[in-house]
């Protein structure tokens, strides 16, 4: 795609332009906001503004037009989001210095109405990239960001490999002074990993340690040479000198040859996944995939879709089994208009206990065709502003006239601060971007809710090619740990209470189950293999998650602390009178309530809810279950009554599925998973 340039001149600026190349994108403008003249530097939350006497200079060395604007507004909203999560109140914020952006690419867009992307080198500051990622949303940009999440001593390795010369120009931590100024990258390594190593600090300045302005880099056609430059001393501690240089006269040099940008590119897969790439392809070789059985539809379970349900339990509320259509009955409704009831409905459900569809944490979207996937979302994106809540979203045998069905969690937050998301719309090579309306995570009250997660290559966001159910599985997994580690900016653990995997082919089953039992990382959540119709994209596997922090908090010596904690995990079986076969799973912590329980029956489960009571670990989550997904096979002759009466009726989801298996035993008749609080 043709992109334009947000170019502070610094050494990320121009380093994300070679991996802008390495993946087809075409440069076609720059844009830079500086301080008004006069001004050298402003105490800007969002922009480097030192260097900018030489940003017509890096503009001139990539022979691109530059489009510049002068900051006019301050960091008026400081929190984590920017703008609402209500679609009303999701635009910009009046006098804010992210509007100077807005206004400054809106004003590229207009001259060159053919720009699609947005070049950024954020590599971990939250507040910039969500800011750069609102006004691209609005403009209908595509945030370009490779260098986001990598570590930063194999970026910094990566940029003087690559032909990066650039240098300090800015010095303002720890063990930086003035003599560091105007040194190289190649020069300054050493004691940045010196520095990182000793006192913590960011190898390439994320910390605002040091800024840099380059002087070449293989995208340039020219070079830049300083001809005088000035020191000037802004504070001069013992602690950090504050100081830059002022560029008071450059020329550009002619280059004596061509070089294409060839900057190294991080591996798809680490090493970890690797392993769990080649695990399903061993296990593919060992066992090739069989054709699946045809779906034997039936009105069996039609009793599991009996309404909506919703329950408060504390600060969380479940809705459940949203639909409009009832089975059976004609309908003449669009899908469109079946999204926006199903919508209303949900709604209105929320409205009963004081909550707004801005406090859902977690939504799934049940479809009766992939194919409605592109006019659903639509409509769906209508009902959110920033950060959406995390979701999953797979097609089902529904039974018709019924095309949509949804379910929903919502938290109650006391203050906007009980809730953070992670909602990174960039290309990178870290995970994917959205590619819809959802968050990949939400945080509330330690619990981590994490949206599907396909095995897209993040750089392109398409599936492999050919299709592969190895590569796709090793992706999903890293994805998910890749987005849980993103979210760990309060340092905690971590841990997997609950894991859905959706297959598109029932066969896929015994494969993907050899890589999750050996994924340590899970060895504590209840498990779930399950067939649909179809998934997004026509991916072949999906990983869904919920996490709970480890963190609790209890009073010591009259002061709230926080400790961190491991939850425990028990399973077991039981045989009813008539042979029915039942198979729990728990995982729940001793200091807090969370939990999640499955349940899963083989047979008509007479006489098996009074052995349910007597299991302990699941007796403690019985009367606390606030939501319950039902997976169910159509065809079977099922009878949920007594599993649902021990979990005291709490709101539920019914999920036609075409298979539903353990991590020990395939073929279920159905499978409850509960999550409790």
């Amino acid at each position: 795609m043709k992109y334009v340039a947000l170019l502070s001149g610094g050494k990320d600026s121009c380093y994300n332009l070679l991996h802008c190349f390495r993946n087809g994108h075409e440069l076609v403008a720059a844009a830079s906001l500086g301080p008004e003249h006069g001004k050298e530097e402003l105490d800007s939350y969002l922009y480097q503004t030192v260097g900018q006497d030489a940003i017509e200079f890096v503009a001139r060395s990539l022979d691109v037009p530059l489009y510049r604007r002068v900051i006019s507004g301050a960091a008026l909203q400081q929190g984590l989001e920017y703008g609402g999560r209500n679609p009303a109140e999701s635009e910009g914020i009046s006098g804010d210095e992210t509007e100077d952006l807005y206004a400054l690419l809106s004003t590229v867009k207009e001259s060159l109405p053919e720009i699609q992307g947005v070049s950024v080198g954020a590599i971990l500051s939250n507040y910039q990239r969500v800011r750069v990622e609102h006004v691209c949303r609005r403009l209908r940009l595509t945030p370009l960001c490779y260098l986001w999440q990598r570590d930063q001593a194999e970026l910094l390795s990566e940029m003087i490999e690559a032909g990066m010369d650039a240098i300090l120009i800015k010095v303002a931590g720890i063990g930086l002074t003035v003599k560091h100024l105007g040194r190289s990258l190649a020069e300054m390594q050493p004691t940045l990993m010196k520095l990182s190593n000793l006192y913590g600090s960011h190898i390439c300045g994320e910390g605002g340690e040091y800024e840099t302005l380059t002087l070449d880099c293989p995208i340039f056609k020219r070079r830049i040479k300083l001809l005088e430059v000035e020191t000037v001393i802004h504070s001069d501690s013992d602690f950090a000198t504050v100081a830059y240089l002022r560029v008071k006269n450059a020329v550009l040099e002619s280059k004596t040859e061509a070089v294409t940008p060839d900057p190294a590119v991080p591996p798809l897969l680490s090493e970890s996944y690797e392993q769990i790439r080649d695990m399903v392809s061993a296990s593919l070789s060992s066992q090739p995939q069989l054709a699946n059985d045809d779906i034997e539809l039936s009105s069996k379970a039609e009793h599991c879709d009996s309404g909506v349900f919703s329950k408060r339990f504390g600060d969380w509320v479940s809705v459940t089994n949203v639909t409009i259509a009832t089975p059976g009955s004609p309908t003449t409704l669009s899908i469109e208009d079946e999204v926006e009831q199903c919508f209303q409905k949900l709604q209105a459900c929320l409205e009963e206990y004081s909550l707004k569809l801005s406090n859902c944490t977690n939504i799934n979207i049940f479809l009766s065709s992939m194919d409605l996937f592109a006019r659903v979302n639509a409509v769906y994106a209508t009902f959110f502003g920033n950060s959406p809540p995390a979701r999953a979203c797979v097609a089902v045998d529904l039974h018709p006239p019924t095309r949509v069905k949804l379910d929903c969690i919502a938290y109650a937050e006391r203050t906007p601060a009980d809730r953070q998301a992670l909602h990174v719309q960039g290309l990178s090579y870290w995970a994917p971007a959205n590619i819809g309306p959802y968050s990949q995570g939400i945080i509330v009250d330690e619990r981590v809710f994490i949206s599907g997660q396909i095995g897209l290559v993040p750089s392109s966001l398409n599936l492999p090619s050919p299709p592969s159910l190895a590569l796709e599985t090793a992706l999903s997994f890293q994805h998910v740990d890749r987005v849980l580690s993103a979210m760990k900016t309060d340092r905690w653990d971590g841990h997997v209470q609950g894991a859905i995997y959706w297959l598109a082919n029932a066969s896929d089953i015994p494969h993907v189950r050899k890589a999750a039992v050996s994924y340590m990382k899970d060895d504590h959540a209840t498990t779930l293999f399950v067939a649909v119709a179809a998934l997004p994209k026509n991916a072949l596997m999906e990983k869904q998650v919920l996490v709970h922090t480890g963190r609790y908090f209890e009073f010591d010596e009259g002061e709230l602390v926080t400790r961190s904690t491991s939850p425990q995990f028990a399973d077991g079986d039981v045989t009813g009178t008539d042979g029915t076969c039942m198979h729990w799973e728990v995982s729940k912590f001793a200091e807090t309530t969370a939990a999640t329980a499955l349940v899963c029956c083989r047979g008509t489960e007479d006489g098996v809810l009074s052995q349910l009571r007597d299991i302990v670990p699941l007796n403690a989550l019985g009367s606390r279950a606030l939501s319950i997904r039902l997976f169910y096979r159509p065809s079977r002759n099922i009878s949920i009554s007594q599993c649902h009466d021990f979990f005291e009726h709490a709101p539920l989801t019914a999920i036609p599925c075409r298979a539903i298996s353990t991590k020990q035993v395939n073929d279920w008749d159905y499978a409850m998973l509960a999550i409790g609080t």
